[in-house]
């Protein structure tokens, strides 16, 4: 009944019979009832706060120690999970290269668990998510450089242009700068 999917690829630093493994919201939520998995958000501190599966225990990523992540026991195996799956793919990866002979992610992250009807719980204090933080600065950045450019000199569409530079390089590379930066913020980091 566990829709499980073996990592396409492994790098030759894994052991070769170490497996990443992918499990739906509906796998995940019985073994939670019955306190028979170990949820780990690899989210930042403040999208934790803000929204998270019941029972997780926070473990961002910028700050990952795969020593600090529990031990997977066939009882009680450790789930990994971000908001969309791209962040947990990157702990997964991490957790294999420490050795770890079998790594499990949340298929769809937090996003996948909402859209199979599963509770979450949170904090209406908590500060907004890094990525609507980044949304909010960019797109600032952008209007107050295109508008200087109009209507002040020219030279300040450079703003406007290295902004958007940036934001092409986050989403081809799927490693936003800005974001890193807001995370460190002490805000963001209770």
């Amino acid at each position: 009944m566990a829709p499980l999917s073996p990592s396409p690829s492994v790098p030759s630093t894994i052991a070769a019979d170490a497996q990443s493994l992918t499990w739906t919201a509906a796998t995940v939520q019985p073994l939670l009832g019955r306190g028979g998995a170990i949820l780990v958000d690899v989210r930042e501190r403040g999208e934790f706060a803000g929204e998270r599966i019941g029972g997780a225990r926070s473990l961002p990523l910028s700050s990952f120690d795969p020593a600090a992540v529990p031990l997977d026991t066939p009882e009680r195996p450790v789930v990994i999970y971000c908001q969309g799956g791209r962040r947990s793919q990157q702990a997964a990866q991490k957790l294999l290269e420490a050795g770890r002979d079998r790594v499990i992610q949340l298929d769809g992250g937090l996003n996948a668990w909402k859209e199979a009807g599963y509770p979450t719980e949170g904090d209406r204090n908590a500060p907004i998510s890094i990525m609507r933080q980044v949304q909010i600065i960019a797109g600032s950045l952008i209007l107050t450089g295109t508008l200087l450019g109009a209507f002040v000199a020219p030279g300040f569409l450079v703003l406007s242009g290295f902004v958007g530079a940036g934001l092409f390089y986050a989403g081809a590379s799927g490693n936003c700068m800005m974001a890193t930066l807001l995370a460190k913020l002490p805000y963001n980091r209770r």
